[in-house]
Formats: C-alpha cells, sequence, structure tokens
C-alpha cells in the first residue's frame, strides 16, 4: 500500500500502529487520516480466498498459481524481478483496478527521475530583517495516474508559486531568498502538503511589506484557480513570532534562490498529451512528487535539494522524450539527474481470450456489458507478460476503489462481493475449459 497520511496523524507509524477503520453509512469503508490500503490489499485477499477454496467445493477451478509481488508501489520490484520460468500458466488475471463493472486490458508504462540540486547558503550582507514561513496544505492529493487529468493542485508547485511571489513582491532574490523547502512524499502520490521558508535580507520592513503582500496576492489567486476543486484547500504566507534563540539557518545565495525556484516552477505537472486512439484517456503526463531539503551547509543550511518526478506514458518514446526535457532543465540549472529503468506499458488486445471471457463474467454478474478499457496507471501485466516466454493473455479487473494513495482512500464494500462472484465464475469457466 501507499503509506500516505494527514499531518494530524504525523506520529502514525505504518510499521507498528493499526488503521482506524470506518465504515461510513454511504457504504464506503476508509481509514481515519490514513490510505487504506484496498489498493491492493483487496486483490491479495481475492487470491488468498481462492487458494482458501476446499477441494470439494461445487465451484470448479482451474489449476491456480497465485502471484504476489512486493514492493509494486514503490518501484514494481518483485515484477522487474521476476523469472517469468517459474510459471506455467500463459493466461493471468489481474486483480489491481478500481472501477467494477468495467475491465481493464492495458496501461501505461512509467519511469522515475531524481534531480539533485547542489545549493549554496551565505551569510546576509547585514542581519537578517525577517523570515516568512509559506505553507500549502489540504489538497485533495491523490493517484498519480487515476487523478492527474483532473487539475488537481500540486502542493509543491503552488508553494514555488508563493516562495517565488514573495522573491519577486520582496525586490528580487538579492533582497529576498529562499531558505528551505519540503513537501510531498510518494513518488506516485500527487503532493498535498508543501511549506517553505524565506529570508528578507534587505530592505527593511517595507521589503517584508512587499513580500508578505506580493505572496498573499499569489494565494488569493491560487485560491481563485483551484476554490472549486480543492475545497479543503489551506494558504498560509505569515511571519512567525521569533520565538527559537538559536539562529535560522543561513539563506541560500541569490543564484541557488532563483535555481530552485525556476526549477520547481518550470517542472512539468499534470497531462501533457491525450491519447488519440482511445477518447478520454491520458496518453502521457508527469507528475511533480517532491522536494526534500538536504542540510548539510554551515550552521544546517541546506547543501542540496532533492526533487523526484514520476513520469508516465502508453508510448515508451514519449516517455523518455519527457524525461529527456526534465534532465535538459535540471542540468541546465546546475543539477544532476539518475533515472530507473522505465517499466513498460501493456498494450490492449481487445480480440483475447480472457478478455471475452471476463466480460462474460462480469456481465453476468452485473447484468450489463461491461466498458472496456485502457488506464494511465502502473498495472504490472505489461511487466510480468513480458518476462514469460511468448507472453501472456491478461485481462484486469477489481471493485470500486476512490482516493487511491490519498488518506481520502475508500472501497465500495458492496462492490467486493459482486467483483469475487465474477472472480469465482470467470475461474469456472476456465476450470471447464481446460
Amino acid at each position: 500500500m501507499v503509506t500516505e497520511k494527514n499531518a494530524d496523524r504525523a506520529g502514525h507509524d505504518f510499521g507498528a500502529d493499526p488503521l482506524t477503520l470506518v465504515l461510513g453509512g454511504d457504504g464506503w469503508l476508509r481509514a481515519d487520516g490514513t490510505t487504506l490500503g484496498a489498493d491492493n490489499g483487496i486483490g491479495v485477499a481475492a487470491a488468498l480466498a481462492v487458494l482458501d477454496t476446499p477441494p470439494h467445493d461445487p465451484a470448479p477451478l482451474p489449476p491456480i498459481e497465485a502471484l504476489f509481488t512486493v514492493d509494486e508501489e514503490t518501484g514494481l520490484t518483485g515484477a522487474f524481478g521476476l523469472d517469468g520460468g517459474m510459471l506455467t500458466g500463459r493466461t493471468l488475471v489481474n486483480l489491481d483496478t478500481e472501477e467494477w463493472g468495467d475491465i481493464f486490458i492495458g496501461c501505461a508504462g512509467g519511469g522515475d527521475s531524481r534531480i539533485t540540486l547542489p545549493v549554496s547558503a551565505d551569510p546576509c550582507a547585514a542581519p537578517v530583517v525577517a523570515t516568512l514561513s509559506l505553507s500549502v496544505s489540504g489538497l485533495l492529493g491523490g493517484h498519480s495516474g487515476l487523478c492527474i487529468h483532473e487539475g488537481r493542485g500540486n502542493a509543491v508547485g503552488l508553494a514555488a508559486r508563493l516562495a517565488e511571489a514573495a522573491v519577486r513582491g520582496g525586490g528580487g532574490s538579492a533582497a529576498v531568498r529562499l531558505v528551505s523547502m519540503s513537501g510531498g512524499d510518494k513518488r506516485n502520490a500527487i503532493p498535498r502538503e508543501c511549506a517553505a521558508t524565506v529570508a528578507v535580507c534587505a530592505g527593511g520592513r517595507a521589503a517584508v511589506d512587499a513580500a508578505l503582500d506580493a505572496a498573499r496576492t499569489e494565494a488569493d489567486a491560487i485560491r481563485q484557480e483551484y476554490g472549486g476543486l480543492e475545497a479543503g484547500m489551506r494558504l498560509e504566507v505569515v511571519q512567525p513570532a521569533e520565538a527559537s534563540p538559536s539562529p535560522p539557518p543561513l539563506p541560500l545565495t541569490a543564484a541557488s534562490t532563483d535555481a530552485s525556484l525556476t526549477l520547481l516552477r518550470a517542472l512539468p505537472h499534470g497531462a501533457l498529451r491525450m491519447s488519440t486512439a482511445v477518447p478520454g484517456l491520458v496518453e502521457t503526463s508527469n507528475n511533480l512528487a517532491s522536494v526534500v531539503p538536504v542540510a548539510g551547509g554551515e550552521g544546517g543550511s541546506l547543501s542540496a535539494l532533492l526533487i523526484q518526478t514520476s513520469t508516465r506514458s502508453a508510448l515508451l518514446p514519449a516517455l523518455e522524450a519527457v524525461r529527456r526535457s526534465i534532465a535538459a532543465l535540471a542540468t541546465a540549472l546546475g543539477g544532476s539527474v539518475t533515472s530507473d529503468e522505465a517499466y513498460p506499458g501493456w498494450a490492449p488486445n481487445p480480440a483475447s481470450r480472457i478478455v471475452r471471457l471476463t466480460a462474460a463474467a462480469v456481465e453476468g454478474v452485473t447484468g450489463r456489458a461491461p466498458g472496456i478499457g485502457a488506464i494511465h496507471a502502473g498495472l504490472e501485466c505489461g511487466i510480468i507478460s513480458s518476462r514469460v516466454p511468448g507472453g501472456l493473455d491478461a485481462v484486469s479487473f477489481g471493485p470500486t476503489i476512490t482516493g487511491a494513495h490519498s488518506p481520502d482512500e475508500a472501497v465500495r464494500v458492496d462492490t467486493v462481493g459482486p467483483f469475487y462472484e465474477a472472480l469465482v465464475r470467470l475461474l469456472g469457466v476456465l476450470a471447464k475449459e481446460e
């Protein structure tokens, strides 16, 4: 599961603490303040339930190999490491999609880019006039593939907008400098929270007021843009009361401030191209996933920013073209980039046998023909198929899950039983064909 939590659950330890489950009167199961893990605990549970079927159960089962992969959400490690020679089956039923009543026969591939931007800090010529705190929180976040086309706010990008406005309004980076920025968490989640600190080094009280006014004006503009969608969005632009006797970290130099904010403002986020083959499907996208400060300079000041982006595309050349653009931008600003091996997409085959049989099984439960489509998310079908000599005939379906990769994750309870019934029906048909 993707382990995301709200700020008020900062002490929650996913490795030790239980989830607090909440079943609403609307029929949705959620976790209180954290991700739920229905993605993809439901698929694991269904596979285990099939394996637990008594040998003499009236419902027939075909020979089954149940494949459980590790670290799917953090890098598809298990699928990449699979020795396809382990498997004798050539039909794959993947239980990892989130719209009950529809089935999926294709998905996007993906790959990450990790940027290291070295920065330098330097004392102001005179004592710091003031430090300003800028923060974005309460955003929807969500799955960086399934939700990327919806125009949801990206906390890292929006916090960079606030910081850039403060710098510009206060007289430029010679007068107002970035001290730190931190936000986002998971590579495959749209960042929900981000905070930045800037220092006013020159210009006196007038520069402080101008920087605050500019950042607050930018915050108002952001509310106009996103307020209709991001109902829980919180933007704060404040000058904290001086409470700590210890001196704050040194601000970045003007050059490092400019480079940092230029990079964060210019990195792409969102749907970059829609498919011309499948109406309404995102073909290529990029998620500005996180920015992490690295303290290694004098007095705890920053020595680098680590920035992660995640690119998806149904077309591998398009995916790599985006990653080359990201690398060119980061390199031009003095950074370095490492990119992992992109995982392949899963090419649709509408004429496949398992697609036809799955559609019939789902229709037998719902009473309607299922929608058949592709998904802008990273299913493992393409990777697993590429590891098996001759490939696999694959399909994917599951119950209804919303808000995956965010604390809003929920599963519609009344879709789980029908999903499992359709799975058993499908296996029964496969058993008779053996």
